[in-house]
């Protein structure tokens, strides 16, 4: 079953030993991923399945990364010290792929030690006070949206089979063109975007998701538009409560954090 949903963001400078002085620049989005770790370790998780835009993607197939054991590390960010390791829920693993299988779903296994960032700073903050937990880190891919709307109802499928209590965090980031400052410079769709993916966000609302234009998408320079559609998907039929807990963009990049109760 699905105890517990989460959309954050994923930017590096959110580890102290990365971000350092700038880490006081994101107290509004800290404060927030904290008190969503205190939500996640109240749901009694059994496991934390990940959704991220820098695993390893494939033009024609959703994946997911199939390890004995992972490394979070920051050392690509010059954090030599800040490291975890974390293990598979094979079983619930196995399941995925046989399903998707059995459904025609496009789906393909990866194998990596170490945890791209998408994955790891999420679990840097939401795994602190959990030492058992296992994970499986999911990729989306190069197919359509409503493709990837069909592979979340797929996963729905699945973890409402299982007897395991699931958390599902979607993680990526916003525009990362909203300011001057931004790594790509100021882009006019960019305030546009983020205020599209709010609206759809407070909603669950999939056809918010659908209907933004590619022309839109391109200017937004965003990283995080697959990973809402197969989380909307997995949050399909689904009573839910959505709460926004932070956004902030003090670097030109929206970083969102929002919990949905269900």
């Amino acid at each position: 079953m699905i105890c517990f949903a989460a959309i954050t963001p994923h930017t590096p400078l959110l580890i102290p030993g990365v971000g350092k002085e700038n880490v006081a620049k994101l107290e509004t989005t800290t404060v927030a991923l904290q008190h969503l770790e205190e939500e996640l370790y109240a749901s009694h998780p059994d496991v934390i399945v990940v959704i991220s835009s820098h695993a390893i993607q494939h033009k024609n197939a959703f994946s997911l990364n199939l390890h004995d054991k992972y490394a979070i590390d920051f050392r690509d960010f010059g954090d030599l010290a800040t490291s975890r390791i974390l293990e598979p829920d094979v079983e619930l693993m196995s399941e995925i792929e046989a399903h998707m299988h059995d459904k025609a779903v496009p789906f393909t296994l990866d194998s990596s030690a170490t945890l791209d960032y998408g994955t790891g700073v999420p679990l840097y903050f939401l795994a602190e006070n959990l030492p058992k937990i296992k994970i499986v880190p999911l990729s989306f891919s190069g197919l359509s949206a409503k493709e990837h709307v069909r592979f979340g109802t797929e996963l729905k499928d699945v973890f409402e089979r299982s007897g395991k209590r699931i958390a599902v965090v979607a993680s990526g980031d916003l525009s990362h063109c909203l300011n001057s400052d931004a790594p790509l410079g100021y882009k006019p769709e960019g305030e546009e975007y983020d205020q599209k993916i709010l609206e759809a966000v407070k909603g669950i609302a999939t056809s918010g998701l659908l209907s933004m234009s590619t022309e839109l998408l391109a200017g937004a320079s965003a990283c995080i538009q697959e990973q809402l559609l197969i989380l909307f998907g997995i949050l399909e039929r689904k009573k839910i409560r959505v709460e926004i807990l932070s956004y902030e963009h003090p670097f030109g990049v929206g970083y969102l954090v929002g919990q949905i109760h269900v």
